[in-house]
Parts: C-alpha cells; sequence; structure tokens
C-alpha cells in the first residue's frame, strides 16, 4: 500500500499549524540550493576552471551552452516524474543527483588529465566533452528538476491564497540569489574551486535528508486541504477540487500556453543575453563597466517591488493584464536596448527588465496551476522549463554573433521589438482556458 510518509518522520495531519507553511519554507530553501546549478551560481566558476582545464573561455562558454540545450530537452521528462512521484522523491533524487555532479565538478580537472593519459590525446575536446556532460548534470538537476519540484510543491499546497504565498517565497528567493555570487567568491577564495565544489556537494548532500522527511507531495493525501481551509476526508477530497485538470496536450492545445510560455521565454533570453555580454553591449555605447554592471541592483528592485505587488492581487486579478504588463515591460527594455547611447536608454532599461523580471516570477509560478488544474502540473511546468532553459541557452552566441556580424547589437531590439508585437496580438484571446 502507497504511504505519502514513507521514510518521514514528519506527519503534516499532526501538524499544529497548517503544514503548508512548512512547505512554503523549505519548499524556498529547495529553489534556494538550486544555486550550484544555476547561471549565478556557475559563472563564478568560470575564470579558475577553464584555466584549469586548459579551454579558452569561448570554449567554456560553448560546453556549458551546449549542456544546457541538452537539459532542455529532457527536463519535460522529469515533470512527467513530478506527477507520477510528487516532489517528495523527485526532489530528493534532483539534489542527491547535483551533489555528486558537483562532487565530479570538483574532479574534472584530474578527470581531464586521465583521460588525456589513457587515450594518449593531448586535446582541448577532451575537458571540453567532460564539462558539457557535467553542465548538463549541473544545469538539469539544479536549474531544472530541483526549482521545478520546489515551486510546484509550493502552488499545490495552496489555492486561493497562491499569489500571497508566492509573494513571500520571490522576495526570499530574489534576496538569496542575489547575495549569492559573495558568498560563492568566498568559498572559491578560502577553498579553491575545487574545494567550494565539495563543500557544496557536501551541503546538498546534508539538504537531501531535509527532502526527505519535509518535502510532501498533495495535502490531500494527508487528509488537508489547500490553504489549510478545513480537513478532509479522503473519500471527498478529489470532488472538491474544483476546476478541469488539463493534461499536457490539451493545455498545448490553448494559446494561453503558447502566448504565457513565450513571454517567459523572451524573458530568459533577453535577461540572460543581456547579463551574459552587459560589459561588452555598454562598452559598444561608450560607456564604462561601473555603468555596466551598476543597471542591476535598481533592476533587481523594481523586480522585487512588482513580484511583491502584484503577487498579492493575482488571487484577486486576471492574469492577462499580467501577461500584457509584462509584454510591456519587453517593449521598454526593447527601446531602452535600442537607445541606450540617449540620457532616457538606461532608465528604459532598468525599468523594462525590472518589470519583466517582477512578472515573471509571478506567472511562472502562478499562471500554470490556475489555468490548467494540479493532476499534470509536472508534464505542463516541465515542457515550459524547457522552453525557457532552452531560450537561456541560446540567448549568449546569438547575441554574440550579432555583435560579431553586425558590430552592434541593435538588431536584436529591432527583433525583441517585432516579436513583443506579434504576441500583444497573438494574446488578444489567450484567455484563461478554465473560463472557456
Amino acid at each position: 500500500m502507497y504511504s505519502p510518509n514513507r521514510f518521514s518522520l514528519v506527519n503534516p495531519s499532526k501538524s499544529p499549524m497548517f503544514y503548508g507553511y512548512v512547505v512554503l519554507v523549505i519548499g524556498s530553501i529547495g529553489i534556494y540550493c538550486s544555486i550550484p546549478g544555476q547561471t549565478i551560481g556557475v559563472s563564478l566558476f568560470t575564470d579558475p576552471v577553464k584555466d584549469a582545464l586548459g579551454l579558452s573561455r569561448n570554449q567554456f562558454s560553448n560546453s556549458y551552452m551546449i549542456g544546457t540545450i541538452l537539459s532542455s530537452l529532457v527536463i519535460g521528462r522529469a515533470g512527467i516524474w513530478f506527477d507520477k512521484y510528487g516532489a517528495r522523491y523527485v526532489a530528493f533524487f534532483a539534489a542527491l543527483t547535483l551533489a555528486f555532479s558537483l562532487w565530479l565538478c570538483s574532479w574534472s580537472a584530474h578527470m581531464s588529465n586521465f583521460m588525456k593519459d589513457f587515450l594518449d590525446l593531448d586535446s582541448w575536446m577532451v575537458p571540453f566533452i567532460i564539462m558539457t556532460l557535467l553542465f548538463f548534470m549541473l544545469r538539469f538537476s539544479g536549474q531544472g528538476v530541483l526549482t521545478m519540484a520546489s515551486r510546484n510543491m509550493i502552488m499545490i499546497w495552496f489555492d486561493k491564497n497562491r499569489g500571497k504565498v508566492n509573494a513571500i517565497s520571490s522576495v526570499a528567493i530574489s534576496f538569496g540569489f542575489s547575495s549569492s555570487p559573495l558568498w560563492i567568491n568566498y568559498l572559491i577564495e578560502g577553498y579553491s574551486w575545487e574545494g567550494a565544489w565539495q563543500i557544496l556537494a557536501v551541503g546538498l548532500l546534508v539538504f537531501s535528508f531535509f527532502v526527505l522527511q519535509l518535502y510532501k507531495n498533495r495535502p490531500e493525501d494527508h487528509g488537508l486541504l489547500p490553504d489549510g481551509a478545513a480537513k478532509a476526508v479522503e473519500t471527498d477530497v478529489e470532488s472538491l477540487i474544483v476546476g478541469k485538470q488539463f493534461t499536457l496536450k490539451e493545455a498545448k492545445g490553448t494559446r494561453a500556453f503558447w502566448m504565457y510560455g513565450l513571454i517567459l521565454a523572451f524573458n530568459s533570453f533577453f535577461i540572460t543575453g543581456l547579463t551574459f555580454h552587459v560589459v561588452s553591449i555598454f562598452a559598444s555605447e561608450g560607456y564604462p563597466k561601473s555603468d555596466a554592471i551598476s543597471i542591476f541592483l535598481p533592476g533587481s528592485v523594481v523586480a522585487v517591488t512588482i513580484s511583491t505587488i502584484f503577487n498579492f492581487l493575482s488571487d484577486y486579478v486576471q492574469l492577462k493584464w499580467y501577461l500584457y504588463l509584462m509584454i510591456f515591460g519587453g517593449i521598454i527594455a526593447s527601446i531602452g536596448f535600442l537607445y541606450l547611447s540617449t540620457p532616457f536608454g538606461i532608465p528604459l532599461l532598468i525599468a523594462g527588465f525590472g518589470i519583466m523580471g517582477g512578472f515573471f516570477a509571478v506567472l511562472n509560478a502562478i499562471a500554470w496551476p490556475r489555468f490548467y488544474g494540479r493532476n499534470n502540473l509536472g508534464a505542463i511546468t516541465g515542457k515550459i522549463m524547457g522552453l525557457l532553459i532552452l531560450a537561456s541557452a541560446l540567448a549568449p552566441p546569438i547575441f554574440s554573433l550579432c555583435f560579431s556580424t553586425f558590430r552592434s547589437y541593435k538588431l536584436l531590439g529591432y527583433l525583441g521589438l517585432a516579436f513583443l508585437l506579434f504576441l500583444v496580438v497573438g494574446s488578444v484571446k489567450a484567455n484563461n482556458p478554465q473560463n472557456s
């Protein structure tokens, strides 16, 4: 017989408070623990690792891109695992896989030298292939599976208060992510890049124990209802779930799936490309490095403010308004990108990507369970996650290709505006599928 509490000493039905708040805390920590598999967690290792492996910056970046693209192609399978096995087991094995990947990364230079000696081949292809495989494991387990399982679990435990809960989680995660470069750099400087990855691996290993104890799949499994409204009799639980439960195939047949998915993917593409090449982008318009780096703090303030306010309001407002506001943010950012050399270019760019980032935090968490139900949430969000990862993987080389070909990044601004105008028209009928 299936036991939702197997291997766990914690029983949500006996919790003195609604267990969803424990899920909120541990799920947010789970997203935070995915940092070693996120771009922000990998970027600080770039210089010391590429030098140790004898790779150029382009070779190291390309291995990261290929590993990321490969992970985007299989992340949908993890969504199916989520629906079948639940957040608890999926996040547990994701944390273990991420820990194992980090440990292997710490030995990447040794593995490269061993394979070169074994194959009698002194070629950059050896470390390149090794890092591509390791980046695939990092991105799949960290940015992909652990993030998806943790976020979906939080959303499943709440319904009417989903926006308020996501506001709390988003603010905590935003500050956690923004501070992560400081302590990661401290680990690298204090213990070397190999030691830093090993310490992170041990941390993930410890966290996997807490996943097994505290992650819980659904409130109904424990005789509870979302939001802690009331306890439910097991036989009555399913009848209390309101709304149609879409399959992935049915969800893909709705316009909302693609319009919301594409604006989220545009955000991933634009922000990743901007972040990766920000110094070069600003230098091409005559700005120093200090000006380029300075845009992220005010942008983060805008994003956190937007996500906090509109997460709370999302419990009462149609998400279609959010979709258009996010598109509007993209248009502002694209105009600022095009006119970066003018006095209003930088403020528009900051405001635009801040608005997009704020609404991204709202829509990426709330839209899918509200539109398509909870039964197949893993498969649906897994497909969206694959789209986002693919967009973020393609951004750096496309930005680079544009600049190397035209000696300017402006073409990307025009293409961005054209794409956003397409979304404006396409989103007119992108209504909530539950109401159709």
